[in-house]
This record gives C-alpha cells, sequence and structure tokens, in this order.
C-alpha cells in the first residue's frame, strides 16, 4: 500500500485509530433563551470548557462548549429563521443528549453542588454503566455515564 501525503498507508491509520480516534466531527447544536447564562451553567455544573463565543452582549451568534473528555457542543441564542429559511427545529429547552465520562459520581456531586436539577440520581444500568440525568435551566436533558458505545467494528 502507499504512503499518504504524512508518510503512513491506510493499514498504519487503521491500527491507530483506536488509540487515537479523530477529532469530533458531529456537534450536538441547541439553540437557548439565555445562551451566555447557559454557557455559565454548563460549565459550572457540568464542567464544559468555552472555547469560542462569538456575539455581541448576550446575544450568542455561536459558541462551542469541549466536553474534557472529548467531543462537545455548539450552541447559540434562540432567534428567527434567516429570509427563505425554515426555522430551527428544536426550540429551547427540547435538546436531550448523552454524555460519557469516567466519574458519573463525582459529576453528579459536582452539578447538585451547583444547584441543576436531577433527574435522574446516579444508578447502576443492566449494561455495565453508571448514569444519572439532569436538566438545565432551560429546559435541556443531559444524561451522563461511562457506557462509551459498543465498540467499532475492525476494517478488515
Amino acid at each position: 500500500m502507499a504512503p499518504d501525503a504524512a508518510g503512513t498507508n491506510s493499514s498504519d491509520r487503521a491500527s491507530n485509530d483506536s488509540a487515537n480516534p479523530p477529532a469530533p466531527q458531529v456537534w450536538p447544536s441547541l439553540r437557548a433563551r439565555d445562551a451566555r447564562a447557559l454557557i455559565r451553567f454548563l460549565s459550572e455544573a457540568f464542567g464544559f470548557e468555552e472555547v469560542v463565543a462569538y456575539g455581541e452582549g448576550e446575544f450568542v451568534a455561536h459558541a462551542e462548549l469541549a466536553w474534557p473528555e472529548g467531543g462537545g457542543i455548539m450552541l447559540g441564542s434562540d432567534r428567527p429563521a434567516p429570509e427563505g429559511g425554515e426555522p430551527w427545529p428544536g426550540g429551547p429547552g427540547t435538546f436531550t443528549a448523552y454524555v460519557v465520562t469516567a466519574d458519573p459520581d463525582g459529576l453528579h456531586a459536582r452539578a447538585v453542588a451547583a444547584g441543576a436539577r436531577i433527574t435522574t440520581a446516579p444508578f447502576d444500568t443492566d449494561y455495565g454503566s453508571r448514569d444519572f440525568a439532569a436538566a438545565d435551566p432551560e429546559g435541556n436533558r443531559w444524561y451522563f455515564g461511562t457506557y462509551p458505545g459498543a465498540p467499532r467494528p475492525s476494517a478488515g
């Protein structure tokens, strides 16, 4: 197999994929009535890290929050659709996500201390995960747990 521009061939990349997963390319996105307050809450209660927030005053045109254990979300202030565009499909408070964490009990304690509304107390699932759920001030639902998803089939 011929090497690519980086000097590796695809079989080398495939063998390294589990050790070095690609950067996130799927970004769950949501809109908020008070995006600046939601960014503060998600950072304080759950530990998301603000990477960037574009906008002026209380308006957030686009923000990215990184999850320290990998991945992240994008969000912005709720606003009308652009001329001729379709409205945003999920209004504020309709978002839901499952976020993988190695320490759901520690994260639960952090969320409680920050005033998050816990919707499901920590529990052990039938498939080996430790999970809990919380709602943010906008009403979005956040599920946290240790289940990282099923292993991906190897390219073979």
